[in-house]
């Protein structure tokens, strides 16, 4: 794990820092080759390219997602974003983590 990484999950408020604790084991535990790095200001997930980010904002924690967003199944439509490659979901509270379609996300746009 990244020092700069654990350091940013640690300096969070609460909320965020928990919410950040628990994707961040839920990454760990189902993306193979895992690489953590600090860029951007940001905690950033990658294998072979960057999939996933925190940003902590003042009422929420953004969790973003980029690599093969088409992968990426949303019926709930909980996914935010315009843009070609990235979409972001907003988190307020760590009940509103959804494991199951979190792994899921994470599985997809890393699986090749």
């Amino acid at each position: 794990m990244n020092n700069q990484v654990t350091e940013y999950i640690e300096n969070a408020p609460i909320e965020q820092k928990e919410m950040m604790k628990i994707i961040r084991e839920l990454i760990h535990q189902n993306v193979p080759n895992l690489i953590e790095e600090f860029k951007w200001n940001r905690p950033v997930f990658k294998t072979t390219k960057d999939f996933a980010y925190f940003q902590v904002n003042k009422n929420y924690l953004t969790l973003g997602f980029s690599m093969d967003i088409d992968k990426i199944i949303d019926p709930k439509n909980k996914l935010e974003g315009t843009g070609k490659t990235m979409r972001h979901i907003k988190l307020k509270h760590t009940t509103e983590i959804d494991r199951t379609e979190l792994k899921t996300w994470f599985l997809a746009i890393t699986n090749n």
